[in-house]
């Protein structure tokens, strides 16, 4: 049988369609091997340990060679012989649809139902619960708003209703990674409008690396000097004076460098 489908993927094969097939053997890594009934000359089919199940309050399902097993194909590695596939998935098979059915950038409403130190786990409105977390929507601390964050809850609170744009479909965790602020405009792309090379402005030490302190600008507005640790070093709260040295758009990056008042 043809091993040249489209994206990589088997001939007639595409990432969502549910195989069937009986598992082998345990890899080292806890991965399942499984024997696919449509191929039965290979590729192999592989349930990552990661991709067993989506109920985390629960053991993982045991791999004992021959049982029968239906799952969800997530993408293929045809060079090593591997159909990737998620068990998870076809226990779950209301969520599944749901998550593949979103598309990116889509509006997603909900409210934050639980904050930790990693980000924030929003309960939506439309699709089904999750089996273990709180929220099929979860939002990365970097995506919840375009300024530097000590904490998460400098952002929101548990019980704020929210509006957030669809990344992308976390298919180890069964979630709708979100952004919150990418509902709102981008500080940087203004200000490198607004800003060239040479300009000398004033901002305040925020954050201390070991190779130098970042100095807000503005909201949302932070740049990088190096400055090795040790004397001569602004602290943190001090206000200085810097010239901006390089703006990097696509990465969002600006280098300062400390100047005279």
């Amino acid at each position: 049988m043809s091993k040249g489908g489209t994206g990589g993927l088997p001939a007639g094969v595409r990432v969502g369609d549910v195989l069937d097939g009986t598992v082998l053997a345990t890899t080292r890594s806890g991965a399942w091997e499984v024997a696919l009934d449509a191929f039965p000359e290979g590729p192999r089919g592989e349930v990552g340990s990661s991709d067993l199940t989506w109920d985390f309050s629960r053991a993982r399902p045991e791999a004992e060679p021959g049982r029968r097993i239906a799952a969800a194909v997530t993408s293929a590695a045809l060079r090593q012989g591997r159909v990737r596939l998620s068990a998870a998935a076809t226990a779950h098979p209301e969520l599944w649809a749901f998550l593949s059915s979103l598309a990116s950038d889509q509006p997603l409403t909900g409210t934050v139902a639980l904050i930790r130190d990693f980000g924030v786990f929003v309960a939506l409105d439309d699709g089904p619960p999750h089996p273990s977390f709180p929220g099929v929507g979860f939002v990365t601390v970097p995506e919840l708003s375009w300024s530097s964050l000590r904490r998460p809850e400098e952002a929101v609170r548990v019980g704020q209703r929210v509006t957030c744009l669809f990344l992308q479909f976390d298919t180890t965790n069964g979630e709708a990674r979100l952004s919150l602020r990418a509902t709102a405009p981008d500080p940087f792309k203004d200000f490198a409008d607004r800003t060239a090379v040479g300009d000398r402005l004033h901002g305040e030490v925020v954050g201390e690396v070991p190779f130098g302190v970042f100095v807000r600008l503005a909201p949302g507005i932070e740049g990088l000097i190096h400055v090795p640790g040790g004397t001569g070093r602004p602290a943190l709260g001090e206000e200085v004076p810097v010239t901006v040295a390089e703006i990097d758009r696509a990465g969002r990056k600006l280098l300062l460098v400390l100047s005279s008042a």
